[in-house]
């Protein structure tokens, strides 16, 4: 098969794209020990099931799986059931509840590392009653507490409608914080992930909804592991995690500034949680295992290329970045096809995804670059663009 591809551009023109000789990257015998690393998996639609939009999730286990030993296998844990699996946008409550049961037993199996998402996405998106909410992330925090993940407390649209204030934010997670039977990962995603969570925390200024953030952490330090932040403002991540109770960790959701918040700055740094993580898993394991031996040099040198990929995966709108993780999972044979649940496949045309394809290739995260143009080449024609 070769390595030279034409690949569609904005103004209709099409350019030759050599592909480069792949990478050798030996995967690391055992996790990272100088920071902790979770990457946020997405799921592998099955090829035979309906999954159109509005339609009940149907997902190829054995490819989700598979994909989850793979991240395990770089030495990352996998945090399962977030926005990456595609929480409100396509899987479902029940399908969700499987998923993290399974890749519980999984981990366990293997001995890796999970945290799993808890939420109020299966109630109505009309609940507005406080209490209701916390009864509901009662029901999902059970899910993830049996299959043995640490929780991680998902923002709630729910929440953030209902909520009048701070105080009402304070109420429900003193009651959830209560509940955990280890320390859990609180999460806070910004509008630019979705929308619907303007104004989390009870403001819409991101400064006076730290506040409330860290009034709630230092209140429950004991009961927290570490904040999940997802703003893609690496000033303000750097001012919160100065500010954080002692013990208690942030993990980076930054898919834009990760290189630099996680070798950090002035004595502190970020753990990482990242959706880009799933898509540059051994890339990532290389760069946090020099970083362990002091080689910030060679973490670098490593991570440095795939930013322009991250930065293209997550362009706006955002919340369609899914779409490129489950693109690149399909050009590294890592699953069957290009098909997600909720027919998401949709969410990013062939001229972004193809420029997804060239900085794959250029950060050097293609480890079979015939068969990723070969199925490139499929999408091309598949899309008008190719004969």
């Amino acid at each position: 098969m070769s390595r030279t591809i034409q690949l569609p551009r904005s103004d209709g023109s099409l350019h030759t794209h050599h592909l480069n000789e792949p990478t050798d990257r030996p995967l690391p015998t055992n996790p990272p020990n100088s920071r902790i690393a979770y990457a946020a998996a997405h799921v592998v639609a099955d090829p035979f099931g309906e999954n159109t939009p509005g339609s009940p999730a149907a997902i190829d286990w054995d490819s989700t799986l598979a994909f989850r030993r793979h991240l395990w296998e770089c030495g990352l844990g996998v945090a399962e059931a977030m926005d990456t699996a595609q929480r409100g946008m396509g899987l479902d409550w029940e399908a969700t509840r499987e998923l993290i049961r399974r890749s519980g037993e999984e981990a366990a199996r293997v001995g890796g590392r999970i945290a799993a998402g808890v939420g109020t996405d299966h109630l109505s998106p009309d609940v507005t009653d406080l209490d209701e909410l916390v009864t509901g992330y009662r029901e999902q925090l059970d899910v993830a507490q049996r299959a043995g993940a640490r929780v991680i407390l998902m923002a709630s649209r729910q929440l953030a409608a209902a909520a009048t204030g701070p105080a009402d934010y304070r109420r429900v997670y003193d009651k959830l914080l209560a509940e955990v039977q280890q320390p859990a990962i609180l999460h806070w995603l910004g509008p630019a992930f979705d929308p619907r969570l303007e104004g989390y925390w009870g403001s819409s200024d991101i400064d006076e909804a730290a506040e409330s953030l860290l009034e709630i952490l230092h209140a429950r330090a004991d009961r927290v592991d570490g904040v999940k932040v997802s703003l893609l403002d690496a000033e303000h991540e750097v001012r919160l995690r100065e500010r954080l109770p002692e013990g208690v960790r942030l993990y980076t959701g930054d898919d834009f500034n990760y290189p630099r918040l996680i070798k950090g700055e002035s004595g502190t740094f970020s753990d990482a949680l990242l959706g880009v993580f799933a898509a540059i898993a051994p890339a990532a394991a290389g760069a946090l295992h020099a970083l362990d031996e002091g080689d910030e040099t060679g973490f670098d040198e490593i991570l440095g290329p795939t930013v322009p990929l991250a930065r293209q995966l997550f362009a706006h709108p955002t919340y369609y970045y899914k779409t490129g993780i489950a693109f690149l999972a399909w050009l590294r044979g890592r699953q069957p096809g290009f098909s997600m649940v909720g027919g998401l496949q949709s969410g990013r045309s062939v001229v972004h995804l193809a420029e997804v394809f060239r900085l794959a290739d250029l950060a050097g995260t293609l480890p079979d670059p015939e068969l990723a143009a070969d199925r490139m080449r499929c999408l091309l024609v598949t899309a008008g663009v190719s004969r």
